[in-house]
C-alpha cells in the first residue's frame, strides 16, 4: 500500500449544547466508507461511551448522532488532512490540523478529551496553541489497543460522566 493524501471526509458532530468534545485522530478506512466516526466494526467506541452513560450501544449512524447529541457530547478529528496509508495511524504525515473553533464558537465546551495517542499527539502539537484548553488522554477505543479489555477502557472512560 502506498500513501495516500487524504482529506478529512466526515463534518464535525455538535450542537449548541455540547459540553464535551471527543477527538480521534483521523478516520479509518472504515470509518470514511460509512461516513461516521468509529465505523470500524471491532472498533469499542460506541461500546465503552454507551457503558458510560448506561445506554443501548447505538447501531446505525442516525442512532450514534442522536446518542452523542442526548449525552451532551461534540465528535471530530484532529486532523482535517494529511497523507496516510490505510488506517495506519503510525503512518501519518504531512497534517493539517482541524480548526476546532467551528465546535468551540458554536458550542458549550467544558472539556476536551482524545483518543488514544496519536490524536492526543496531534492535538498537543496542533490544537492546544491555538485552543489554550488542555486535553484529557483517555486510552485509545480503536481494536489495534488490544491491552485493554472493554472493563478496563470502560473505566478509563468513566471520566466522561464527572462534572469537573
Amino acid at each position: 500500500m502506498d500513501y495516500q493524501q487524504i482529506q478529512h471526509p466526515i463534518p464535525p458532530l455538535y450542537d449548541a449544547h455540547s459540553e464535551i468534545l471527543i477527538l480521534g485522530s483521523f478516520p479509518s478506512v472504515k470509518s470514511r466508507e460509512a461516513g461516521f466516526f468509529y465505523g470500524h466494526p471491532q472498533n469499542r467506541f460506541w461500546r465503552v461511551t454507551a457503558a458510560v452513560f448506561a445506554d443501548t450501544v447505538p447501531q446505525t449512524t442516525d442512532e450514534k448522532r442522536q446518542f452523542l447529541l442526548r449525552h451532551h457530547i461534540a465528535v471530530w478529528d484532529v486532523i482535517a488532512s494529511c497523507e496516510i496509508i490505510g488506517s495506519s495511524d503510525s503512518s501519518i504525515r504531512r497534517v493539517v490540523p482541524n480548526d476546532l473553533s467551528v465546535i468551540l464558537e458554536a458550542a458549550q465546551i467544558r472539556r476536551i478529551f482524545v483518543n488514544g495517542g496519536t490524536a492526543d499527539k496531534y492535538y498537543q502539537k496542533y490544537q492546544l496553541p491555538r485552543t489554550g484548553v488542555p486535553a484529557v488522554r483517555l486510552p485509545s477505543t480503536s481494536p489495534a489497543n488490544a491491552a485493554w479489555s472493554l472493563e478496563r477502557l470502560c473505566a478509563a472512560w468513566s471520566v466522561l460522566k464527572s462534572r469537573a
